[in-house]
């Protein structure tokens, strides 16, 4: 019986109690695995609506990227091309020598399912395990390799891409994703056809999932008063999880936008761009809540906006945790990404509680990395992501894990309200992260260019708005500083063809505005660069 038959026939009988093994079977001739077989290698230039388009791969060498691996869904991979990727990944499982046992789920979007079922097949053809947990969230995902036991992860999700975008978040080694060097790995494998068949696939559908994670995240925390949230959802999978989890906790969930509807009919669940933030602003001024929460289409990052309605970019939460958390463990060490505030250093509460702070590369991959290799507390990125390693979280990104951090913040201040801790911080004005289209193919060395101009500048002696620069720091783009403070960072996204530019002045919103206009009018010189998502 071939492999096809063999899914047609056995799918439907899946139970959670039940696998169903490709394995040979008393009396019953064993499938062969030819595992010296080349399989065909995907290629890039299938069209759809053709005979070649339903017989072969397509997979485009673009869409693996720094930590994910992100296509357009059609034009850039079809259902065979994300088989082929769940060979590679299964493939790349015996290779490195980790027992080849993967958790799958997928987002909220018309296709993520199907798309998830031909990674299965794939990682099948491997020969590999598979915990199912059907529709979930990527911090779902990564929680349940710890409550199955599973070393790998392939979440399928586009995050907060817009509709017709997917993608697939990789990690083998719990609670770290995939970086450069397995994304590398597993695209030679299957650009290069080099996936390895072998027996002994199974599936098992994990029907409960969703109540164990939300059993797992509220567990032991209660609020002492109902604090009023609104939990933003932007009609993505999030909606199915986050104020459930909320009320759970004891707070007064107001739900926004939060039945799932996979055309995400007012704008795309991101909370770190400004149309869904204006929206959540609204929302807590119309209503009278004490905060929102927005999470964004896998559940990975939070935004906030407090009592005023205010926009409170993640990273100043993150100064506003780490103070609370710093005060309870002293000395402790924190990371955060080359997008985020000066304040981690420069913050007397930080400085009083002995904190340490490591700026390292934007990428959940890179940050939960760092996290867990300094030991850190927790780990915050500008574009919400938060890890908490223990005694507070696994040490991945869960946007309702930090919610939920929030929340308790809150309740811990002794009446203040979210505005008024906000106040409280050295005041600073800052950007939010603003995107200017840049060619995959030529970003990188547009931000090469823009390293060299700023390095060269300070080589030289040379003032920038008059002031002299103090740092340049090339650990991810650039991020130069100025004496008084003022920064501005120009780096290549990692996901996205674009570039990701930002900036902050603690001295004044001005000398903000004269940062971007001299990095805009820089990168202005390369026709490459298009037009921004957002601008000051």
């Amino acid at each position: 019986m071939g492999f096809w038959a063999r899914m047609s026939r056995a799918e439907p009988q899946i139970s959670h109690s039940k696998l169903l093994r490709f394995v040979s079977q008393p009396g019953k001739a064993a499938p062969h695995f030819d595992e010296t077989r080349r399989l065909i290698k995907p290629r890039s230039d299938l069209v759809a609506n053709t005979a070649d388009y339903e017989n072969l791969p397509l997979v485009t060498a673009n869409g693996f990227r720094e930590y994910d691996a992100r296509w357009l869904f059609g034009k850039e991979i079809n259902l065979l091309g994300i088989q082929s990727l769940g060979l590679g990944l299964g493939t790349y499982l015996h290779d490195i020598g980790v027992q080849p046992k993967v958790v799958t789920g997928h987002d909220f979007r018309s296709y993520s399912s199907s798309i998830k079922n031909a990674l299965i097949i794939g990682l099948l053809q491997a020969g590999c395990e598979v915990h199912d947990i059907g529709l979930a969230l990527s911090p779902v995902a990564y929680y349940a390799q710890f409550a199955l036991d599973c070393p790998a992860v392939a979440m399928v999700t586009a995050s907060h891409n817009e509709n017709g975008w997917t993608g697939v978040k990789m990690g083998a080694q719990r609670p770290l994703t995939f970086g450069p060097d397995e994304i590398n790995a597993i695209k030679k494998i299957v650009l290069e056809g080099l996936g390895k068949e072998r027996p002994g696939g199974a599936y098992v559908s994990v029907t409960d999932m969703r109540e164990t994670y939300l059993q797992a995240v509220t567990k032991g925390r209660k609020l002492s008063r109902p604090i009023k949230v609104i939990a933003a959802c932007g009609n993505g999978t999030a909606g199915a999880f986050a104020p459930e989890a909320l009320r759970r906790i004891g707070a007064e969930v107001i739900g926004m936008d939060d039945a799932l509807d996979f055309t995400f009919p007012k704008y795309n669940p991101n909370p770190e761009d400004m149309e869904m933030l204006h929206a959540m602003s609204h929302a807590v001024k119309e209503l009278g809540a004490d905060l929102c929460l927005g999470f964004d289409g896998d559940g990975d990052r939070c935004g906030v906006v407090d009592d005023t309605g205010r926009e409170i970019f993640a990273d100043k939460i993150g100064v506003m945790l780490a103070r609370g958390l710093s005060a309870e463990h002293k000395n402790a060490q924190f990371v955060v990404d080359v997008k985020s505030t000066g304040l981690y250093l420069t913050d007397p509460v930080l400085k009083a509680n002995g904190v340490k702070t490591d700026y390292w590369k934007t990428g959940h991959s890179y940050i939960k990395r760092r996290t867990s290799e300094l030991g850190a507390l927790a780990g915050f990125e500008k574009s919400g992501h938060f890890f908490f390693n223990p005694p507070i979280g696994h040490g991945y990104d869960d946007g309702i894990v930090a919610g939920i951090q929030v929340l308790e913040m809150l309740d811990k201040a002794g009446g203040k309200k979210l505005s008024a801790l906000y106040d409280a911080l050295p005041k600073s004005w800052g950007s939010p992260t603003m995107a200017p289209y840049c060619p995959d193919d030529r970003k990188y060395a547009v931000v090469d260019a823009m390293v060299a101009e700023y390095a060269g500048l300070k080589d030289k002696g040379e003032t920038l708005l008059g002031q002299k620069i103090v740092s340049v720091v090339t650990v991810n783009g650039v991020r130069v500083t100025l004496e008084d403070g003022t920064w501005g960072l120009v780096r290549a996204s990692s996901n996205k063809p674009s570039l990701v530019v930002v900036v902050e002045s603690p001295a004044s919103e001005a000398n903000m505005r004269a940062m971007f206009a001299d990095l805009d009018g820089r990168l202005s010189k390369h026709p490459e660069v298009g037009e921004y998502d957002q601008k000051i």
